[in-house]
């Protein structure tokens, strides 16, 4: 499933809520439960989340809503996750951008 939110730097929890056909109510709760969702609040209590908040809001939705997990075992899993992430994403950076240059090269040819 793929999620589309005008490029940002903060989004409202209703904006949030919409692109994943989900209650405020329910990313309210994600945010107790994980850590990881850390929205700004204003002095009034309204959260602003970050491109890096939805990302994570993203993982969370496909590990409970798609994949059947509990919040135990999305937990587990973001924890996996994000100790094998960071070196991987270096990784698929470079291969992702090593295909299109070659992709490139092979239509001007």
């Amino acid at each position: 499933m793929h999620f589309t939110l005008p490029e940002k730097r903060y989004y409202r929890i209703g904006e949030i809520a919409k692109a994943f056909d989900v209650n405020p109510s329910l990313l309210r709760f994600w945010e107790k439960e994980f850590k990881e969702i850390e929205p700004k609040k204003k002095e009034g209590g309204s959260r602003r989340y970050t491109p890096d908040d939805v990302k994570v809001i993203q993982k969370i939705h496909h590990l409970l809503k798609e994949k059947g997990l509990t919040i135990e075992g999305a937990k587990k899993q973001l924890k996996l996750k994000n100790l094998s992430e960071d070196s991987n994403l270096d990784v698929i950076q470079k291969l992702e951008q090593l295909k299109s240059d070659l992709v490139q090269l092979r239509e001007n040819i």
